[in-house]
């Protein structure tokens, strides 16, 4: 049985700050905007990632420290009540000891008691290390957050979240980011991941977010170190903007309380009714 709480709590855990924005910023902008408190944990600070325009680059703690101002800017535009890290560094984390990861994201799992989970799936959208050991990392700290026999930093009561969610983009929604970004693509051990569509029936969950597009752009755009990546999104016509955030496709890894084929179109399904 799951035991409700008022209100609704959605939970991101993702790898780098601009994840939440361009992966789920409609989700999340939709969600803050009807009420439910939204939360992000993330996992680097972004250190290694591109920087500028290509000049000058600062040491990475710098630009670890700038890209954390722009991410809480961005979780503002967002409507995130809470940002928090886990203080690990860009590039390095599928090395990180897994029992001390799951362990942070346990942890907060308890303080925050969040009813839906969201990250990235087992593929890291286009197989990006950091992105796959986050899925794995916060699916192991969903069980761990659930068991009374597993301590965590702060001795925080067990918490057995409700729904887990992957994030899982179709073809046409992965069409419409390769416009927008050329190529997306993670080179690894010297071989090339590419995007890898899942097929529309595996997709469980479909959130319709059109009219936080604007939103999701205006947060984006505080992302100003990764700016010159994202140049090609300031001439979108206000179609492919929607492309991009008009709708926010999931995967439910799980659920204790709905299932079947029937597509969802909203990550509470189930837990709604239960309030009810």
């Amino acid at each position: 049985m799951v035991t409700m709480r008022s209100p609704l709590k959605l939970m991101c855990v993702l790898a780098h700050p601009d994840d939440e924005s361009l992966g789920m910023g409609g989700t999340l902008a939709k969600y803050a905007r009807e009420g439910v408190e939204t939360y992000l944990v993330t996992a680097t600070r972004g250190e290694k990632g591109r920087f500028g325009d290509g000049g000058e680059r600062p040491a990475p703690e710098i630009v670890g420290q700038m890209r954390e101002r722009e991410l809480l800017a961005a979780a503002e535009e967002l409507g995130i009540r809470q940002v928090r890290f886990l203080d690990y560094v860009d590039g390095d984390l599928d090395r990180a000891e897994p029992a001390e990861a799951q362990a942070k994201i346990a942890a907060h799992f308890r303080a925050v008691r969040p009813h839906v989970v969201a990250t990235f799936g087992p593929d890291g959208a286009y197989g990006h290390p950091d992105h796959i050991a986050i899925s794995q990392f916060t699916t192991a700290a969903l069980l761990a957050a659930a068991d009374p026999a597993y301590p965590v930093p702060g001795n925080q009561p067990p918490h057995r979240v409700a729904k887990l969610y992957y994030m899982a983009w179709s073809e046409s929604k992965w069409t419409a980011y390769q416009q927008a970004f050329k190529k997306l693509a993670s080179n690894v051990d010297g071989v090339e991941r590419r995007t890898a569509p899942w097929p529309d029936w595996a997709i469980t969950t479909v959130v319709e977010t059109g009219d936080a597009w604007p939103t999701v752009w205006k947060a984006v755009q505080r992302h100003e170190t990764q700016v010159a990546i994202y140049s090609n999104l300031a001439h979108l016509s206000e179609e492919s903007h929607r492309a991009l955030w008009g709708i926010q496709e999931f995967y439910r890894a799980m659920s204790l309380v709905n299932g079947g084929r029937r597509r969802e179109t909203d990550l509470f399904e189930g837990l709604r009714e239960a309030a009810a």
